[in-house]
Formats: C-alpha cells, sequence, structure tokens
C-alpha cells in the first residue's frame, strides 16, 4: 500500500496497511488517512479530490501474492439480478441509489441491518470504554450490530460478586442502554463471553436484566492472538484487583519483589490475561460434546439467539466451528482470519501466528459449500480480519457467497469514533476530558474542511433528519462520524454492485469476483480473470 493517495487526498501517519489503515492507529491522530477523511467526508472520499482542474488515472498494477488486494471485482454490461420488490429492470430504477444494501441473518429469529457491516469486540479495553458512546449510539443510528468484547464485567472495580456470580455490572448495563437507546429495529446488540465471563455468571446476569434483546456470543479466539485477552494498567492496586477477580497478571502483583520494582519505576504497568479454554479436552470430539453442553445450557435460561467467534486457527477448529454452528442452530458465526487488529496483542504474537484472513476465508467458503451439499443448514457467517473499505466488503461477500452475510470491522469503525470525539474536545474546550478529546484545537487537517460540527461533517444534517433537531444535543460528534463513514461505505457499495448488476444482498456470487495470479486462484477457488466467461466469449466468437 502507498503511504500517500494523491488522488484521494489521503495520507497515512504510520505504516499502511492493505486495509489502507496504518499499523499502529492512535485515537489522537490529526490524520488523514481514507478512513479518517471518510468519517466527515463521507461519500465525496469516493472520488478523486478538485474535480473540475484534475484528471486521475488508476495505478493498479497485476497482483502478486495471495491477498484481498489479488482479487478484483467483475462486471457485466447487461442484466439486473436481485431488483428489489416495486423496481422494474428499467434503465430508470437501476440506478446505484436504488442497490439495497440491507442484509438479515439469524436461524429461527432474523436480526436486520441496513448494511452488511458489523463491529469487532469491543471489551475491556479502556479505549472501547473511553469512546462506547460514540461507537454505540453511531452503530445503533446507522443500524449495524456492534459487539460487547469479553471481560467488561470483570474488570469494571464498580461491579460486585455474590458468591461467586455477578450481581452488578453497571459498565455492562451502561454499553447495551447506551446502544439500545437508538436502536430502532436495524443492527443488534451482541456480548462476548470468555472462560472467566462464563465462571461470573455474566448469561444469567444478561438474561435476567435484558432478556432476548441481547445476542450471546461464545467466543473460541480471535485473529490477532492465540491465547486471552489482554489489558494494561498502570495502577498498583488496580492490578491487585484484577488478581483478585481471578485473572492471570503479569508480572504478579503480589509479589514482594514486583511491588518493590513498581515502587522504584522500573515496572509501570501491568498486563491482564485471561484464560484459554478447553484445556481439559483432548479431541475434537470432546471439544463438540462440550461445546453443544454450553449451547443447550444457554438455550434453557432463555437465550433465543446465540453466535460464536473463532480465530484463525487451523483447518480443524475451522471445520468444528461451521458444523457445530450447523448443529446448534447458531444464528451467527463470526470468523477472523490473522490480519485483524486489537488493543494490546503481544506484537510478534500478532505478526506470526494462525491463518491470513483470505486462507481462512477462502477455506471456510469451502466447508460450508461441502456441508451444504449434504443437505445441511449451514450457519449464517460473518468475515472479519483487517477490513476497512468497502471494496472489500464486497470482495469477501462475494468470496463467501451465499453463506457470508455480515463483514466484521474491528479498528475502522473506531477510526471515526475517536476523531469525532477529538473534534467535539476542540470545539467544546471545557468538556474537553469527559469527551476524551486529544486536541485543544482543531489542527490544519480539519480547518480546511470547518469549525463547527454543521460544516464538518456531511452527514451531520442526516442524523438531525433521523432523530430530531432537539435530539441532536445528545449525539456525540463521534456517533455523527460513524454514521457518516457507513454513510460513505454503504454508497460505495452500492455502486461496486450496480456495476456487477448485483441490486440486492443475496444475489452477488463467487462470480462476481476474479482472481489476478493463478496462486490466488488455487487457493481461493476463483476463476483467474482471463479464464472467468471465456468459454461463454468463445461460444460467442463461434456462433
Amino acid at each position: 500500500m502507498e503511504k500517500n493517495n494523491d488522488v484521494l487526498g489521503a495520507i497515512n501517519r504510520g505504516n499502511p496497511t492493505p486495509s489502507g489503515l496504518c499499523t499502529l492507529c492512535r485515537a489522537d491522530c490529526q490524520g488523514k488517512c481514507e478512513t479518517w477523511l471518510s468519517s466527515i467526508k463521507g461519500r465525496k472520499m469516493l472520488y478523486p479530490r478538485d474535480f473540475g482542474v484534475v484528471t486521475a488515472g488508476s495505478g493498479i498494477e497485476t497482483q502478486t501474492g495471495i491477498s484481498y488486494d489479488a482479487l478484483r471485482i467483475n462486471g457485466y454490461c447487461y442484466g439486473a439480478a436481485g431488483l428489489p420488490k416495486g423496481l422494474s429492470d428499467s434503465q430508470d430504477d437501476c440506478v446505484f441509489p436504488n442497490v439495497n444494501t440491507e442484509i438479515s441473518f439469524g436461524t429461527k429469529i432474523k436480526t436486520k441491518a441496513r448494511i452488511p457491516l458489523m463491529t469487532g469486540a469491543l471489551g475491556s479495553t479502556f479505549i472501547a470504554a473511553k469512546y462506547w458512546n460514540s461507537f454505540a449510539i453511531g452503530a445503533a443510528l446507522a443500524g449495524f450490530p456492534i459487539v460487547i468484547g469479553e471481560n467488561v464485567v470483570g474488570v469494571d472495580k464498580s461491579s460486585s460478586l455474590e458468591n461467586g456470580k455477578i450481581n452488578k455490572a453497571p459498565e455492562l448495563e451502561r454499553r447495551i442502554d447506551a446502544y439500545l437507546k437508538y436502536y430502532d429495529g436495524f443492527g443488534a446488540i451482541i456480548v462476548q463471553m470468555n472462560v472467566e465471563d462464563t465462571r461470573n455468571g455474566v448469561a444469567q446476569y444478561i438474561i435476567d436484566k435484558y432478556g432476548d434483546k441481547v445476542i450471546l456470543e461464545l467466543k473460541w479466539g480471535q485473529g490477532a492472538k492465540n491465547i486471552g485477552g489482554e489489558i494494561q494498567v498502570t495502577d498498583l492496586e488496580y492490578a491487585l484487583f484484577l488478581k483478585n477477580r481471578g485473572y492471570v497478571v503479569d508480572p504478579d502483583p503480589t509479589a514482594a519483589e514486583v511491588q518493590a520494582a513498581f515502587k522504584a519505576g522500573a515496572i509501570k504497568s501491568f498486563a491482564r490475561h485471561s484464560r484459554i479454554g478447553y484445556t481439559n479436552l483432548n479431541t475434537a470430539a470432546q471439544v463438540q460434546e462440550d461445546f453443544k453442553k454450553s449451547v443447550e445450557y444457554l438455550r434453557s435460561i432463555g437465550f433465543k439467539r446465540i453466535s460464536l467467534k473463532t480465530g484463525s486457527y487451523g483447518m480443524e477448529a475451522l471445520a468444528m466451528s461451521i458444523k457445530l454452528a450447523s448443529e446448534t442452530e447458531l444464528d451467527l458465526l463470526t470468523i477472523d482470519g490473522s490480519g485483524g487488529g486489537t488493543g494490546m496483542s503481544p506484537w510478534n504474537m500478532m505478526q506470526s501466528w494462525g491463518v491470513p484472513s483470505i486462507l481462512l476465508h477462502a477455506k471456510a467458503a469451502q466447508y460450508a459449500a461441502a456441508l451444504s451439499a449434504r443437505g445441511k443448514k449451514v450457519a449464517d457467517i460473518a468475515f472479519a480480519g483487517g477490513f476497512a473499505r468497502e471494496d472489500q466488503i464486497f470482495k469477501a461477500l462475494a468470496l463467501g457467497a451465499p453463506f457470508v452475510k455480515l463483514i466484521c470491522m474491528g479498528r475502522a469503525v473506531m477510526i471515526p469514533g475517536f476523531l469525532g470525539s477529538n473534534i467535539e474536545g476542540a470545539i467544546k474546550p471545557d468538556e474537553k476530558d469527559a469527551l476524551n478529546g486529544n486536541w485543544s484545537q482543531l489542527p490544519p487537517s480539519l480547518k480546511e474542511h470547518g469549525s463547527s460540527a454543521e460544516e464538518i461533517f456531511a452527514g451531520y444534517y442526516d442524523v438531525e433528519k433521523k432523530i430530531g433537531k432537539s435530539e441532536m444535543k445528545n449525539i456525540p460528534y463521534g456517533a455523527i462520524a460513524i454514521w457518516t463513514l457507513a454513510d460513505k461505505l454503504t454508497c460505495g457499495l452500492q455502486q461496486l454492485m450496480a456495476g456487477a448488476r448485483r441490486f440486492s444482498m443475496p444475489a452477488i456470487s463467487r462470480d462476481d469476483i476474479f482472481s489476478v495470479n493463478r496462486e490466488t486462484e488455487k487457493e481461493t477457488g476463483i476463476k483467474f480473470i482471463t479464464d472467468a466467461q471465456d468459454e461463454s466469449a468463445l461460444n460467442i466468437l463461434n456462433s
């Protein structure tokens, strides 16, 4: 990836990843990568800048290696598949704004979303807590699911346990309530559970408090790491609290020599780790039996919608997750490949463990198709692992068609939350600390776009139209930024779908992409670019 995109006027502060995000994304960043700019300018970022005084040409070359960049989107010169109800195949109706990006997922209960997007798990990292209102309200307004990650209850100092089970969880309630306040029937609030959450009785607490308003997600792992989640704390007392809560804390805050090193300043922080699961099970059969019992128990206490998140383990675990999701009638299976990002994973672990996203996703599509060919109902799937743009959404949906319903984005949908909070803190300096704003004033990269929320955010008046002028005072600027980014992703996806003559999500198929090198063709099963439709082309010439 180029660090500078002159056509869009986008610049990466750090080293860019294939998604277009910097390897290290900062909450206080002053810009201006493509996602950062899209969070304020919205669909304007779909087009080259400075119209009227420029021409722009693609710098794309044939890609080498296996990646989502080595897939390209097919386009057709005739037809219109999947037309929404009420539309005809006339040229007046077959325009990209009429493409329906709404999807639904689930087995017995269908959950709707306005765009095939969901967040990654935003859990016990402090950055998730700081910007939660922006993330949750923005996702609710835009109409896509958001995931509360693992350990939120366990690290909450204001939560309490009785007989080893949670009986008070204010931070978890704050997060759920923030989303539900603006939920309008599109999207969902999903709460993730790991080993510690299970021990603490989080599932029982949620079902008693919220009933079927929440989707419960069991967690096997994620693409960034193959051990439990981590956070970093800089307070000895807090480290001791987490140790007493049953977490692994490194270094051990109860050790006298560690306390002495902390007091001297040699140790400045502690890492809190979760546990890995299934350590007492040694065969795939045992894991499957245990998982089925877990789902059975959750259904017995009232959960009607349950999902599973699995990481970039090998093919055996991938096959188990797909088969178990089918057999237990899960509502969603999220498959997270290596290449994504997180708050505090060990860096070299992120760099060297697990199956890269495109390889994991290609195999998931193959295994799902094999299960379907046996007459089994395949659970709806979400792909995760390093996505940020609308072209990546399309490619991943096509690669996993017809089983993939959602694309999970982690860091990409956090950026507008950071940016909006920084803008609001600069515009309202008296509220900067409460808003977790990192700027004392608008930087030059923002001043060129305006000095007020109404002027800066392309989506401001869209949000106002949805909720009313009087309610805007309660909407964080970060939520407006998420709406604006979602609008850009939606519009970009509509354009790509219209070019492929696909006017609703179920119409997208594996034939709508092709591979630009033989290596990618071999691993994904997606035809090489000049082989795709070649037989049809020869038939035309020979007819």
